[in-house]
């Protein structure tokens, strides 16, 4: 089946099209459609529910679309659904290494590192025929940035089990396990049911 991904991150096709082989994955620019979908919601649901019905509704074809983010214990749950914007201001996003250093500043002098990775995807076959999943992925803020693999806060997520930060994990093995992978792998078994 093909499916349009609601995003214009190539980063998440990318990890989408391991998860979902079977299917062929496009982003909206693939098809002509220029997609930029403001995220106004208070919550993952209803930012991944509104962007895959917004882009749905545009095209009329099956959809998935997803929002994903990072909750810190100690910042009482931030960024949250603010992660691709935190630290900005002006409306100007920082880059990612600059992104993850106002984290580690934030959290400068908390002792409760813990945190979890969150993700809310959505698929709609039709107006009426819509999935929504959401995975989590628990971990800690490490204070040194390591690993090369991934995007985003990878870098300064360390998973204890694993010893090991996201980025430092092949992709595949992250797959299995991340709140994206645990998510798209929901979805996969929801399209092999269908």
């Amino acid at each position: 089946m093909e499916i349009i991904i609601a995003t214009g991150n190539r980063h998440k096709l990318i990890e989408l099209q391991d998860i979902l082989r079977n299917h062929t994955l496009l982003l909206p620019e693939d098809i002509g459609v220029d997609f930029d979908f403001e995220e106004t919601g208070d919550s993952f649901l209803t930012n991944s529910k509104g962007k895959a019905f917004d882009l749905f509704n545009r095209i009329h074809r099956p959809v998935i679309a997803d929002d994903s983010g990072l909750s810190v214990h100690a910042l009482n749950g931030e960024p949250g659904i603010y992660s691709a914007r935190y630290g900005s201001t002006g409306g100007k996003e920082l880059e990612a290494k600059a992104r993850n250093l106002y984290l580690l500043n934030k959290l400068e002098g908390k002792e409760d590192l813990s945190a979890e990775f969150i993700c809310c995807m959505t698929l709609v076959m039709d107006t009426n025929r819509f999935f929504i999943v959401q995975e989590t992925l628990k971990g800690e803020i490490t204070r040194n940035s390591t690993g090369i693999n991934g995007f985003g806060y990878d870098p300064v997520f360390y998973l204890p089990e694993s010893g090991k930060t996201v980025a430092e994990l092949p992709e595949k093995e992250k797959n299995k396990i991340s709140h994206r992978g645990k998510a798209g792998n929901r979805i996969a078994r929801l399209l092999e049911e269908k």
